[in-house]
């Protein structure tokens, strides 16, 4: 029962946090600083979900396959690669550095 209890208790906070947003005057919102937060956000976010999911293993951090294949996006990136390439990359050498590994 305490499961469907966390359950409406994350859609009620997830509708909050909507009704929240929507409630924000629009004025606020034309604010030269909340426009730069805004555009940064969204960065930030992405920054710290890759590297969570490339360091780290349940509460431990790693350096494995997921490391390398992030090292070659990267270095494909700083050679302005196209997306598929970058991706294509990053595949490539995870695969390849577990096929090695074991």
């Amino acid at each position: 029962m305490t499961l469907w209890i966390a359950v409406a208790a994350t859609a009620v906070g997830c509708y909050a946090v909507k009704l929240a947003g929507l409630l924000v005057p629009a004025g606020v919102l034309e604010k030269p600083l909340v426009k730069r937060l805004a555009a940064l956000v969204p960065v930030a976010l992405l920054a710290a979900l890759t590297a969570q999911q490339t360091f780290a293993d349940g509460r431990l951090p790693v350096l494995d396959a997921r490391a390398a294949g992030l090292a070659a996006a990267a270095l494909a990136l700083l050679l302005r690669a196209p997306f598929l390439i970058v991706v294509a990359a990053a595949v490539a050498v995870t695969a390849a550095v577990r096929a090695v590994t074991g």
